[in-house]
């Protein structure tokens, strides 16, 4: 992660980007460079009242929210990355109980970005879901000022 983002307040800047996770009141929790964020329960990411189990949708936010934080702090700040394409694996049942998710950015290339996240509540070992994630990064506007016109465009 970048030092210079590495902080409760730079991450916390990253959340306040996000409505959603505003919404949701995720936070983080920093143990020396490793990033976990927090989806605390509350009665309102209940999806079930029968089992009381955490909405799919919320759960999946969430995970979608780690996995553009994680990309986030690991650049300079510019734009937030945008989904390209998302696999969600529902595994076990989110209890009424807070949540836990960390991030693994698997390949990152200069636009796109392969990311892996696991959420659960008792322990690590026992994911409750697992996303799989391509983001789009932020392109840098200054690189492309310098860009040589396509083939195409020399055509006559």
């Amino acid at each position: 992660m970048s030092e210079t983002h590495l902080t409760e307040a730079g991450i916390a800047e990253a959340l306040s980007q996000i409505p959603y996770a505003k919404e949701l009141g995720i936070r983080p929790l920093l143990m020396g460079d490793e990033l976990t964020l927090i989806l605390p329960y509350g009665p309102h990411i209940i999806g079930n009242p029968m089992l009381k189990a955490l909405h799919g949708g919320a759960v999946g936010a969430f995970l979608e929210t780690t996995a553009i934080v994680q990309l986030w702090l690991m650049g300079e700040p510019k734009p937030l990355p945008k989904p390209i394409g998302i696999s969600l694996d529902y595994l076990r049942r989110g209890n009424p109980k807070d949540t836990f998710a960390r991030a693994v950015i698997a390949k990152q290339g200069s636009r796109v970005a392969n990311v892996r996240v696991r959420a659960w509540q008792d322990r690590y070992d026992e994911p409750i879901s697992i996303l799989h994630g391509h983001f789009l990064l932020a392109s840098n506007p200054d690189a492309n000022s310098g860009a040589k016109p396509s083939a195409k465009s020399n055509k006559k």
